[in-house]
């Protein structure tokens, strides 16, 4: 009986097969290629009802290699990265269904202090997108933010709580990316690897342009370098199995998980780093590479953050003598790296750092004159412009915000939400932080804090990033950031069931 069932379902699928080919024949044959896509259409609405996990995680493997609508159809009012964040919206609806259908609420997720910061970002969010300037382009910000938190946050917590979702969550982004770098090292080195203006475009079409892809690079070292003096695996056990039937991810995923193969990988991303001329990625890794530094002497969270409100205040009451120094470095931007890291502080001639000062200033000034509500969620690029100074304007200056918004994750919300939405950001940030200096040393595997420590450092390259760029609006930066905090929180409520039986075990 099972024998004819299984030769029945063969019988399906090799007749389904062939029909598949011979539609699509004719439809390519009419010129019309959209029938390819029903395959994965079906393979999409398959894993969104029976393997929504294995779905969550496939988006993860493409967002690296997701490339924007735009680039294939121009002059859109909108752009979408394709193929995830319409699959991004499926698992959106299929999770909020199983939630409503089943009635179930995570109530020590909901009542985390990060999750509850989360909400409150969000409420003033939607509050100010009430009372924007444009509501209509406030709500569609509000839309891409819901269904970026609400996937990668809320609906990863979920997914974490298997500790293997984990590794595949961060190998499959890592893998991807290391494919954009091949691509990219590839076409950087047509035009020589020194060629600093080439390192502007030729991540193109993965990543709009070399500070986002720095930025993604910068976030994955920490973890990289994590994997990298992990106990070694053996890769004959792992070929050899359990004699147990097992999937093929099952299979890959520890043979990925070797330090040999992370060393590669972290050396290969240091070198996609140098060579994406991107300062501010740069920056972002000596900025981690401190706080380890710290981290490695027992300095606590609270003496970091001290040291650092302290570093702020002391820059900003000696503002004027540090403009002035800087007003006397008139190097630009270099393909020779001594060169390039000089111009970090050229505020003279440097049209990069000019520009994004007129930015700011122009953030600022919109702040002044909304400083509650704001201007209203992504408004930023259409109501800038007269804020900008005839004298503070560069050669790359528009007023259509061309090369980025704000530049500044703290700004931009600071201009569009007001002074609430700025903190409600920093919020978010700093209780993410307590949140993983916390872990990294309560838990009670080792491995289980070394990881979150590599998040951390991860996470505190963004937020060092933020202050120059801004990418949440993307998925190519959204998708790590808000994963890697769900996955402190994740360790965070079912990493104590571990630590407790440690306790147990002690006494």
């Amino acid at each position: 009986m099972i024998r004819a069932i299984d030769r029945y379902g063969e019988l399906v699928v090799y007749i389904g097969g062939l029909l598949f080919v011979m539609i699509n024949a004719f439809f390519l044959y009419r010129e019309f290629y959209y029938f390819m896509l029903l395959p994965a259409g079906l393979a999409i609405f398959y894993l969104a009802f029976f393997a929504l996990d294995k779905l969550f995680l496939a988006v993860v493997f493409f967002t690296p290699l997701s490339i924007g609508l735009a680039r294939f159809a121009g002059n859109l009012p909108f752009d979408v990265s394709l193929p995830t964040e319409p699959v991004i919206i499926v698992i959106l609806g299929i999770a909020v269904f199983r939630m409503v259908y089943t009635g179930s609420v995570h109530k020590e997720l909901i009542l985390h202090p990060v999750s509850l910061s989360i909400m409150f970002y969000l409420a003033w969010i939607f509050i100010t997108s009430v009372t924007s300037t444009m509501p209509l382009v406030s709500f569609k910000f509000l839309l891409v933010r819901l269904w970026f938190i609400l996937v990668f946050y809320f609906f990863a917590v979920r997914i974490f709580a298997r500790r293997r979702n984990i590794e595949y969550f961060l190998w499959s982004y890592i893998i991807a990316l290391a494919i954009v770098v091949v691509y990219t090292l590839y076409n950087h080195a047509g035009y020589g690897l020194i060629a600093q203006k080439a390192a502007h475009w030729v991540v193109r079409p993965f990543y709009n342009d070399h500070t986002e892809y720095g930025a993604a690079l910068a976030l994955f070292l920490p973890v990289l370098a994590v994997f990298s003096f992990r106990r070694k695996k053996r890769i004959r056990n792992v070929i050899a199995g359990s004699g147990k039937p097992v999937s093929l991810l099952q299979k890959i995923a520890p043979l990925l998980q070797t330090r040999w193969i992370a060393r590669f990988l972290f050396i290969l991303f240091i070198g996609a780093l140098v060579f994406s001329y991107s300062r501010a990625a740069w920056l972002s890794l000596l900025a981690a590479s401190g706080v380890y530094l710290l981290v490695r002497l027992k300095i606590g969270f609270t003496a970091i953050l001290s040291f650092t409100l302290a570093g702020a205040l002391l820059v900003f009451m000696l503002r004027g003598e540090i403009v002035r120094e800087m007003a006397k470095n008139t190097q630009d931007s270099s393909a020779d790296f001594r060169e390039h890291i000089r111009s970090m502080t050229n505020i003279t001639s440097d049209a990069s750092n000019l520009e994004r000062i007129n930015r700011w200033k122009a953030a600022i000034g919109m702040f002044k004159e909304k400083p509650v509500f704001g201007w209203g969620p992504g408004t930023y690029m259409f109501q800038y412009a007269p804020f900008q100074f005839s004298y503070d304007r560069t050669i790359i200056s528009t007023n259509l915000a061309d090369g980025g918004d704000a530049h500044s994750e703290y700004l931009g919300p600071l201009s569009e939400t007001g002074l609430p939405g700025m903190l409600s950001f920093l919020m978010v940030a700093i209780l993410s932080l307590v949140t993983g200096f916390r872990l990294s040393g309560q838990l009670a595997r080792r491995k289980d804090r070394l990881l979150v420590l590599g998040l951390l450092l991860g996470l505190i390259t963004y937020l060092v990033h933020g202050t120059l760029n801004n990418f949440l609006h993307s998925d190519k930066a959204a998708v790590p950031f808000w994963g890697f905090i769900a996955i402190m929180v994740a360790m965070d409520l079912y990493g104590k069931k571990t630590l407790n039986e440690a306790q147990k075990t002690r006494t």
